[in-house]
């Protein structure tokens, strides 16, 4: 029996499946659309569309959003927090940082509890860890009961100083399963063992207010994967670019929060370093929305401290900018009647107009339809046919209210949607000191190639990498990923005087919990990969820098380290002591991942077009665009732009003076024509 490796990105609007057969080389794409509803569902229908027998398949990796959508429309745990006594305020209060500042009518985004969900016990420990105050056993008993009448579904922990000693959120966690047997609970320390109490408090809250609702689908899955003969490896997406199994993502779901865009990031990574292209930015462009993120040196970049909607994540994760900019971004007028395209979606259901499922209202993919970048001669996913009558009818009223033709609007949206783009991409190169010339722009996701060319052109990138399989490039990515656990510890010390013996005995600590869980999770000490890191700052600085932890000359090379990094993050260093904050601690389960397939060399003709399809990019005159399916390109064939190079799930243009060659593994490799300007 073929072993079989499946990974499914379910998204805002479709879900993404991609088959890859190791032994032949076998590298199958499909979209199905994403069922809210009845998520499972959806899951189940992808395996269906690309033929994969659940009993043949070894490895399944999984993304999903669920637990990101339930936060957005507000429609998780009903949670409570569980306080030090005389702290039970700190997550509702938050930093009193202004993000806006000149934003008179700035509200805070509303906190996912009330004042009367949070609940405080009398204990305290110090910094150190020793103990000021010893846990009331009878107080947190009281708690408990009230938490248990109360309905709660979940409950998050999160005691002072925690991360320097958990004894009393551990005694919490067995007061509240003996009271409250049914309520979900999270500790803040196991999430983060870090201080800033805000930070980890929210940490907590959010795991804890998505915690019963991922737990509840990951468990309906897996019960339906094994009635189906499932009895491989279940793998989920992770916000830090790696992924964890399915069991560990029940007890800990806030990493995946963020983990939608992570595979294709993770994908990107490595194919940066298959085709010899280390620095790149990439697009991700969605039903919803449009992630845009950095791989520097061939490593994706990571960040400590992201955010949901100003609710602060403390867990690693990678640096990904997002914009509602997708497929599905809806084209309106504001109040003084200027056209908007997003952040608003029209999503799985109903959809864009064009997709006949009974949508209304004018998104960008209507507009592409119009233009003829789409056209109702490509079926998406092979069996959807976009109505050119239906986006006309959906543009039509913004069209009359504007005075302009339907040609016309759609040129509009189709702009706006790019410099939102253009916008997200300087986010993450030019507003922190970086040159988009320098990289290449990888491509992907249902909506990417329509506008790359564009976007790479406003910016001067002058080459656009294409990767096979685009549209479903985040689940491909996913198959590249591996098993990762993050641990840190927070102690605040002067680096000069601090002794390596301390490092030794902190990281040997962390690695004894890394090894243990690696080990339940089935990776043998051959398979394991520990990765330590330091978080250092100047005495006096609020924020730390991150630098890889040295095998010898610790306490000067990491100085040397720190304040190179600083000088390149900031532009300057300065004389005073270095302190360390943070000690981080990455382990990885080392998963067998696929080589990337190469394609087929054309050794005789040229490659096939389809016709010629009027695209309208300049006014209501159409030019011919030749048509092109990827699916007939093989390695070494040139196309010249105007072309539409259209394939199973998602279609690339190329403008005039635009040159696209088929590389190694089926990436296209587009040459962008720079356009002169006026001096």
């Amino acid at each position: 029996m073929a072993e079989v490796r499946v990974a499914i990105d379910v998204g805002g609007t479709f879900t993404d499946v991609v088959k890859l057969v190791p032994q032949t080389g076998e590298l199958r794409f499909e979209k199905v659309a994403t069922t809210p509803a009845e998520p499972t569902k959806g899951v189940l229908a992808a395996f269906a569309a690309a033929e994969a027998a659940l009993n043949e398949v070894t490895t399944f990796n999984h993304g999903s959003t669920l637990g990101l959508n339930s936060l957005l429309t507000r429609t998780g745990a009903k949670v409570a927090v569980v306080a030090t006594a005389g702290f039970r305020d700190v997550y509702l209060l938050g930093r009193t940082d202004r993000r806006p500042m000149y934003e008179l009518t700035y509200r805070k985004p509303e906190a996912l509890l009330k004042r009367r969900d949070t609940f405080e016990v009398v204990e305290r420990s110090l910094f150190d860890g020793s103990v000021a105050t010893p846990f009331d056993e009878s107080g947190a008993r009281s708690v408990a009961a009230e938490i248990a009448a109360g309905g709660y579904q979940a409950v998050a922990v999160s005691f002072l100083h925690a991360y320097a000693n958990p004894a009393h959120e551990l005694a919490m966690r067995d007061v509240l399963h003996e009271i409250a047997p049914g309520v979900e609970v999270t500790l803040s320390h196991e999430l983060s063992g870090e201080y800033r109490e805000y930070e980890r408090t929210s940490t907590a809250v959010l795991d804890a207010y998505i915690k019963p609702i991922m737990r509840t689908y990951l468990e309906a899955l897996a019960k339906r994967l094994d009635e189906g003969g499932f009895a491989g490896r279940f793998l989920m997406s992770r916000s830090g670019g790696g992924a964890m199994t399915a069991a560990a993502a029940t007890r800990q779901p806030v990493n995946l929060i963020l983990s939608g865009p992570a595979g294709g990031v993770v994908g990107a990574a490595s194919l940066a370093k298959v085709i010899g292209t280390p620095n790149m930015i990439t697009i991700d462009m969605g039903g919803t929305s449009l992630d845009a993120s950095l791989v520097l040196d061939g490593e994706p970049v990571l960040h400590q401290g992201a955010e949901f909607e100003s609710l602060p994540i403390n867990t690693t994760s990678l640096n990904i900018h997002t914009i509602g900019a997708g497929g599905g971004s809806i084209a309106w007028l504001d109040a003084a009647g200027a056209l908007q395209v997003g952040p608003q979606s029209a999503g799985a259901s109903p959809g864009p107009a064009a997709y006949g499922r009974g949508g209304t209202q004018p998104t960008f993919t209507d507009a592409a339809l119009i233009l003829g970048y789409m056209g109702s001669d490509s079926p998406l996913g092979g069996s959807l046919r976009l109505d050119d009558d239906l986006a006309a009818k959906a543009l039509q009223p913004i069209a009359d209210r504007l005075g302009m033709s339907l040609r016309t609007l759609a040129r509009g949206i189709v702009r706006i949607s790019t410099i939102k783009i253009v916008g997200a991409v300087r986010a993450i190169t030019v507003e922190l000191g970086r040159d988009p010339k320098d990289f290449a722009l990888l491509s992907f996701g249902g909506g990417g190639g329509l506008v790359a060319v564009d976007v790479a052109r406003e910016l001067g990138i002058p080459t656009v990498i294409v990767p096979p399989g685009q549209g479903a490039f985040s689940a491909l990515g996913m198959l590249m990923a591996d098993v990762q656990h993050d641990y840190s510890r927070t102690d605040v010390l002067p680096l000069a005087s601090t002794p390596q013996a301390y490092f030794e005995e902190a990281f040997a600590a962390m690695e004894t919990e890394a090894n243990t869980a690696l080990g339940d999770e089935g990776f043998g000490p051959e398979h394991r990969s520990l990765h330590r890191s330091v978080d250092l700052r100047y005495a006096g600085q609020e924020h730390a820098a991150t630098v890889p932890y040295p095998a010898e000359n610790v306490i000067d090379d990491l100085a040397d380290s720190f304040r190179a990094l600083h000088e390149r993050l900031y532009g300057h260093v300065m004389d005073d002591a270095v302190e360390i904050v943070t000690l981080r601690l990455r382990a990885v389960g080392l998963v067998d991942k696929p080589a990337w397939p190469r394609h087929t060399e054309r050794t005789i003709g040229e490659p096939p077009v389809l016709g010629e399809r009027q695209v309208f990019t300049q006014s209501d005159t159409g030019v011919p665009y030749r048509l092109v399916s990827r699916e007939s390109l093989m390695v070494g064939d040139m196309i010249d732009g105007p072309a539409v190079v259209a394939e199973h799930t998602a279609t690339t243009v190329l403008h005039t003076g635009d040159r696209l060659c088929v590389a190694e593994h089926g990436e296209l490799v587009i040459s962008v024509h720079a356009e002169e300007k006026n001096q």
